[in-house]
């Protein structure tokens, strides 16, 4: 007797799914399965390319400090080959010109302090010379006197940031979220500014304290092995769906081809 509520329809066994349905189902199967092998596929490619990175920033992170580039090399300057590079340069510090910009660091919150350095040849090039609290210098940028006359300093390489999450700057009031050295330069009117700017390193001879050098953080996020895991498992999980039903669909077409023929009952 069927269960309650039951029909004999639905408390008999299904029959074998129809030849079109049996394709469009290979169909999309075959496509999924293809899609998700393809997207764990590419992430292999990007670990591959993200810890070979971490591993160039490494290097020359660690690296003896070489000569920053110069106006004839700023054309060819990209993040891929020079961004974290520990440079050194000489030049004189523009302390008039100089400009908070918002920061979080370990330290807390408060300013990065940029300062114009120009160099012989005339070209300036902004330094991050390190993190400020909020109430440093009553947040006058050009209260302290820093390093005066020909000053050499060494730092890292970084390329500019043109935009933070949800603030934008805003030269007028000056106000920046953003190390944008292209904007902080025409704010200035500093005129030939490198593409770059320069996270100093940290001073240990710097008996104020402030601002702090050497707080430049080095993290790229590293997920790619968590996502080619996932992909493949459910490519995985795909071809096992697809051999369930294909064999379910095997098994009841036998029993179709091996079940008694009825019997004729003559009257």
């Amino acid at each position: 007797m069927p269960g309650l509520g039951a029909t004999p329809e639905t408390s008999m066994e299904r029959g074998p799914r129809g030849p079109l349905t049996l394709i469009a189902l290979a169909l999309f199967a075959l496509v999924a399965f293809a899609s998700f092998v393809a997207l764990g596929t590419w992430q292999v490619h990007r670990l591959a390319w993200k810890r070979d990175l971490i591993a160039r920033v490494d290097q020359r992170v660690h690296e003896p400090a070489t000569a920053a580039p110069g106006l004839s090399q700023w054309p060819r300057i990209t993040a891929a080959t020079d961004e974290y590079r520990h440079v050194h340069l000489s030049g004189v510090f523009l302390h008039d010109q100089q400009t908070l910009v918002t920061a979080s660091t370990a330290l807390g919150s408060g300013y990065w302090l940029l300062t114009p350095l120009r160099m012989a040849d005339g070209a300036v090039v902004l330094i991050n010379r390190g993190f400020v609290p909020p109430d440093w210098c009553g947040r006058k940028a050009s209260c302290v006197a820093g390093p005066e006359g020909e000053t050499t300093m060494t730092g890292l390489l970084r390329m500019p940031e043109t935009r933070t999450f949800l603030r934008q700057n805003d030269p007028a009031h000056q106000r920046w979220y953003a190390r944008d050295v292209q904007a902080i330069a025409a704010a200035h009117g500093l005129g030939q500014v490198a593409p770059y700017f320069v996270d100093a390193d940290a001073d240990p001879t710097d008996a104020t304290g402030w601002p702090r050098g050497g707080l430049t953080v080095i993290s790229f996020p590293n997920n790619h092995l968590v996502y080619l895991i996932t992909w493949y498992l459910l490519a995985l999980m795909v071809a096992v769906a697809a051999i369930y039903v294909g064999r379910h669909e095997y098994r009841l077409r036998r029993s179709l081809r091996e079940a008694p023929a009825p019997r004729t009952v003559r009257s």
